[in-house]
């Protein structure tokens, strides 16, 4: 109660903290056995089963209680491949290999060692391993190189690379400011990449208990931990940072293609609490010409806060509004908590109630907590039947035209000493009864799944939108998610980048924070520097907390207006080469916004590169940052770069000066690359009739290869053939430029017949040359 005195640094709280902890080694091994795609080894202590999925990814279970059980995951889609795994014991040493990965299991004690096919050490256990303790804690060390660096671990606050950190995963609601050492927050995602010398692997602990990973205490070796459950992880062979993220994304699942719409302008207020207000703010946003794609509604469009109502008084014909305003080319997103108040005579806790829907203690009786509408009853969401339940419910939203729903207070957030469930509750978990201590973690992922399922289900082939607040590996399988209850300050605006780079690494591409700051008072600079980069996150959104000035983008006089509509409109511009990406996301689980590690693994540099990131393989942003800024450093990787603003090239591996005043963003293009563009037209028309191709002369012979992706951005009819997907090659050399279209496929028709081809920084002697038929003309 007192942590937030002078009491939390008490010296006698010290003292507390370093009593040993005993933990019990696994020992040795007395005898092993192949069980399939796997092996079985029976230890003094525990056992540890050992299962290959993949050629590159192989998953350890050591459980400390009986035979560890493989068929317990919450996330994991992926099953073991038929694998050839040769088997070689050499004295002490029982070898595991497939043609990418190794395993070295020393018998006496049992000690894992795991390396590439080129003998690259991976993860290598050496005094210490896997243990256990005697209240269930299960943990193993692992040795650190003075090399490695690391990242993942989803939502977290700080510094690119996480090493020297220690991160608990406990999806936790904090309001209070987010800084470097706020740990835990709303999101659980217990993976992580190791960077070393170019060359990468991972690690996914499959484990939903309390988990902590520890990467402070020492510099040569780290700890991964649970409170229960088993050691059940998966190590990732890489060796390429990229495919470590498409290895992890093929365990947890790759995130659906989103609407287009979705990735649009999302203009959000906590709250707009009337259809006047909603359709004021509507029109003003065409009358400006300033697109918008959504309007959220926060928890005052209900009634009393219960859910799957609306206020008739400040809401008296929602059907209605949101017809006016999709015929504007604007969707609504209401929020949707998990607390139902408890209120007999609302249907909705009627049927909970009736039907035994919500989460109860073991006695039988409901758990009660206080969240917004007051005393709530929270539904059992790990239960199908429950799951199925409020699916259904969401009939409320999509018979009135809805498409989009946001999810919050789902960690779940209650509002009490802990800020949560009590952890005795007991989940019904489809049949296998255990604790609200054991699947805490996955409440949101568990409550995303119902929704978007349910949407899915009632929008007649309609793509839905989800956004969540809380969630655990594989949640962007269901859901987009904001990085929570950020604040107007520059230091805010800073944090965002790396923590949207993180979520990234971690099979996480459809993400970023509230644009402008959620809670404190923002200001004209701010918001134009915020907007600027919002324009290029994957997910962007301007939301603002009750009491806190409105920021919409002509809040702050006429000329912060007209920069934020240049922005906004260029997110529109830029459609066509972040859709693309976002189907890449889809196909591979690789990251719209990437870190530039991701792409120049092998430059040192880019390791801990906070403040620049990448769209795509080709394009650099190098935000401003902070106050009264108009010149900042920008670390140009290898390759030339041509900045956007005033086509200016700059050498690679080298730091540039980089004027910016600010209405300028500082974007960089690599030479010898493409990107494709369309026109702002109007927010009705939102469906391109034209488009472009900028390609940048230079880096001479040498061919780069990209895909160009389209569909009508609304149906899952892509699924069955309706896309158009291009592969094209841009190869440059003295002669000129040659662009070749490799492959075509895809039967979907868009409006636009042709790609304006536009070649910049080509000499007068050099020419243009187009290859391959293709039904969209490049001209």
């Amino acid at each position: 109660m007192l942590q937030d005195t002078s009491f939390a640094i008490h010296p006698g709280k010290e003292k507390q903290n370093q009593k040993a902890l005993i933990y019990q080694d696994v020992g040795k091994v007395k005898q092993y056995k192949k069980t399939g795609n796997g092996f079985l080894f029976i230890c003094e202590n525990a056992q540890v089963a050992i299962l290959f999925y993949t050629n590159s990814i192989v998953r350890i279970v050591m459980n400390p209680k009986g035979e560890p059980q493989l068929d317990k995951s919450k996330v994991v889609v992926a099953n073991p491949e038929q694998l050839l795994i040769k088997e070689q014991i050499i004295n002490d040493t029982i070898m595991l290999k497939t043609n990418r990965i190794k395993l070295h299991v020393q018998k006496a004690p049992f000690r894992l060692k795991v390396t590439d096919r080129r003998g690259r050490n991976l993860l290598v256990e050496g005094a210490r391993g896997m243990a256990y303790r005697e209240n269930g804690e299960v943990a193993v060390w692992k040795e650190m190189d003075k090399d490695d660096h690391f990242y993942g671990f989803g939502e977290k606050t700080g510094h690119l690379n996480k090493r020297g950190e220690r991160y608990e995963m406990w999806n936790t609601d904090v309001y209070a400011p987010h800084n470097p050492e706020t740990d835990p927050l709303y999101e659980s995602i217990p993976y992580f990449m190791t960077l070393r010398q170019g060359k990468a692997h991972g690690v996914f602990f499959d484990n939903t208990f309390r988990t902590v990973f520890d990467l402070k205490k020492s510099d040569s070796y780290y700890t991964f931990s649970a409170e229960g459950g088993q050691l059940d992880y998966y190590i990732l062979a890489g060796p390429e940072p990229k495919a470590v993220i498409e290895q992890y994304t093929y365990l947890t699942g790759k995130m659906p293609l989103p609407p287009k719409w979705a990735i649009g302008y999302h203009q959000s207020r906590y709250s707009y609490e009337t259809e006047k207000e909603v359709r004021q703010l509507a029109t003003t946003f065409i009358e400006k010409d300033i697109p918008l794609d959504v309007i959220h509604l926060d928890i005052h469009y209900m009634d009393g806060y219960r859910v799957f109502t609306f206020d008739h008084d400040k809401f008296p014909n929602p059907e209605q509004l949101i017809k006016e305003l999709h015929d504007m080319g604007i969707r609504v997103v209401p929020i949707v908590d998990p607390g139902v108040k408890k209120d007999a005579e609302y249907k909705t806790y009627q049927e909970g109630v009736l039907k035994d829907l919500f989460c109860k203690y073991i006695e039988g009786e409901i758990f009660y907590g206080d969240v917004w509408p007051g005393t709530s009853a929270f539904p059992d969401f790990t239960d199908q039947k429950v799951r199925k339940w409020w699916g259904a419910q969401h009939t409320f939203y999509t018979d009135i035209g809805i498409e989009g729903i946001w999810n919050d207070m789902n960690e779940p957030a209650v509002f009490n000493e802990t800020k949560t469930m009590d952890v005795t509750v007991m989940h019904r978990n489809d049949g296998e009864q255990t604790t609200h201590r054991e699947l805490h973690n996955v409440y949101g992922f568990l409550m995303g799944k119902a929704t978007y399922e349910g949407l899915k289900e009632q929008l007649n082939g309609k793509r839905p939108f989800l956004l969540t607040r809380a969630g655990f590996a594989g949640v962007q399988r269901y859901a987009a998610v904001w990085t929570g209850d950020n604040r107007s300050f520059w230091e805010h605006l800073q944090m965002s980048l790396p923590m949207v780079m993180n979520l990234g690494l971690s099979g996480i591409p459809f993400t970023g924070p509230d644009v402008g700051g959620f809670a404190h008072d923002t200001n004209g600079e701010l918001i134009v520097r915020w907007t600027q980069v919002g324009a290029f996150t994957p997910y962007f959104r301007n939301h603002s907390a009750i009491g806190t000035v409105y920021q919409e983008p002509w809040q702050f006089g006429g000329k912060h207006e007209e920069i934020m509509r240049k922005y906004i409109q260029m997110r529109y511009i830029w459609m066509p080469q972040i859709y693309s990406l976002f189907h890449e996301a889809s196909t591979k689980g690789l990251p719209v916004m990437r870190p530039l590690l991701l792409e120049f693994p092998n430059d040192k540099k880019t390791y801990n590169l906070n403040d620049q990131f990448m769209i795509g393989d080709n394009v650099m942003i190098a935000p401003i940052l902070a106050p009264s800024v108009t010149d900042r450093a920008v670390y140009m990787p290898k390759g030339e770069w041509v900045e956007i603003e005033t086509g200016k090239t700059y050498a690679g591996e080298q730091t540039h000066l980089i004027h910016a005043e600010l209405d300028v963003l500082p974007i960089f293009v690599k030479r010898g690359t493409a990107i494709m563009q369309t026109e702002w037209m109007s927010n009705v028309k939102k469906s391109p009739e034209n488009m472009s191709m900028h390609v940048f002369a230079g880096a001479l012979n040498e061919s780069y290869r990209f895909i160009f992706y389209d569909d009508d951005g609304e149906t899952f009819a892509y699924e069955n053939g309706a896309y158009l997907k291009l592969e094209l090659e841009v190869t440059c050399s003295e002669h000129g430029v040659e662009v070749t279209v490799v492959n075509e496929q895809g039967e979907y028709d868009p409006l636009y017949k042709e790609i304006k081809l536009n070649v910049i920084g080509l000499a007068r002697n050099q020419k243009v040359k187009i290859n391959g038929a293709s039904r969209i003309n490049i001209v």
